[in-house]
């Protein structure tokens, strides 16, 4: 039976009526603003800072704001069904968590509750490379909760193999391959905190405790941590990979792969090509290119080219339910979902990621009904209404 997440706006009304009001704030584009007020410069930044003067940052949230919803009537949208299936993963909702590491720097739990949170509420959260916890610790949080594993991709094949069977092993069933951080932009907001979580030993947790990673130090991380760390970031910093060399992940992952950091057409094409199975339309948050196209704006294209041989994914830019909609009208089967419950995991934890989450995901559901849509399958480019000046 389809979920009803709607009923959470219904139960926050109910628990007012004994004097109970949520946590935090229900509005997901305040929760920045709440977020600064909790963490320290550098951690704030690192999260919600963007590449150089941040215009692809405000470019995302500008094309958003250029689609509008058209709402239709006497619709029969009373009952809704927000389920899909994606890289043969059965959702709930078309949404799931961003691959988001060093999430320790805003929550001592980091990564470990967002994984309870996400498998609770049934959303597959997708587990970045840069994790502050192991792939097995943060699978043993994540318990039967659907997961994905993201590769930021090292420059060492074995040590790419060895976290690769860890991923598999430890259930994460689809393999994210990011491809448009192979080195940092320049980010003004890091750069000006001296703030680089890596380099403090944050968010390697998975590399060290990698025995193919392991075997190249001289001394444990225990022992040697400063040298690990530089050997880390020399290994999944600073090269390009080419197309050819995605045989070599095929070759080693046997689920689903979808590449992440895709723009350009011809660059979908190109996954297609390689047997890549989906792709992310993302600018990676803004954090990359400065002066980047908006995601949202790439995302028409790119689903036209190749939306009926492989899954497109969506990320960049949303905050709100209706975000989602705009990202599926426009040609997405599920978004990835990043910040806001980043800013949630601040406020408080496991409960903070689950207020956020279950916000959107209600947003949503109340959103597609009001506009007069049942399901997923109702929504296409006649949703929308582009404005333009």
């Amino acid at each position: 039976m389809p979920a009803q997440f709607g009923t959470y706006q219904s139960e926050i009304y109910l628990q007012g009526l004994a004097g109970v009001v949520p946590p935090f704030t229900t509005d997901a584009t305040a929760l920045e603003a709440a977020a600064r007020e909790l963490l320290e410069p550098g951690p704030f930044g690192y999260v919600a800072g963007g590449a150089g003067s941040g215009a692809t940052v405000r470019a995302n949230r500008e094309a958003f704001d250029r689609w509008r919803i058209v709402p239709r009537m006497l619709a029969d949208a009373t009952d809704r069904d927000l389920r899909t299936t994606v890289l043969g993963t059965e959702l709930a909702a078309p949404v799931l968590l961003a691959p988001i590491g060093v999430q320790s720097i805003v929550h001592p739990e980091g990564e470990l509750a967002t994984a309870s949170a996400a498998a609770d509420l049934g959303v597959p959260m997708v587990l970045s490379t840069a994790s502050s916890y192991s792939i097995e610790e943060v699978a043993e949080a994540s318990g039967d909760g659907e997961r994905w594993y993201q590769l930021y991709w090292p420059n060492d094949d074995d040590v790419t193999v060895s976290i690769l069977e860890r991923a598999e092993r430890g259930g994460y069933t689809a393999l994210v391959v990011t491809l448009d951080t192979w080195t940092l932009a320049w980010r003004p907001q890091d750069l000006d905190q001296s703030y680089l979580p890596f380099i403090r030993g944050v968010g390697t947790a998975i590399p060290f405790s990698d025995p193919a990673f392991r075997a190249l130090l001289a001394q444990s991380p225990e022992e040697d941590r400063n040298s690990a760390v530089l050997r880390w970031v020399q290994m999944f910093t600073g090269v390009d990979k080419s197309w050819d060399r995605l045989a070599f992940l095929r070759e080693h992952w046997d689920g689903p792969i979808a590449l992440k950091g895709i723009l350009h057409p011809d660059d979908a094409r190109l996954a297609v090509d390689a047997g890549m199975d989906g792709i992310v339309v993302s600018n990676h948050g803004g954090r990359q290119v400065d002066g980047a196209v908006a995601a949202l704006d790439a995302l028409p294209a790119i689903a036209e080219a190749v939306g009926d041989r492989v899954d497109v994914l969506f990320d960049s830019g949303v905050r709100t339910g209706a975000d989602v909609i705009k990202a599926i009208s426009l040609g997405a089967k599920a978004v990835l979902l990043g910040r806001p419950w980043v800013y949630g995991l601040a406020h408080g934890g496991k409960e903070g990621v689950r207020h956020v989450l279950r916000g959107v995901l209600a947003d949503l559901d109340l959103t597609l009904g009001l506009s007069g849509n049942r399901s997923l399958a109702d929504l296409g480019r006649h949703t929308l209404m582009e404005i333009t000046k």
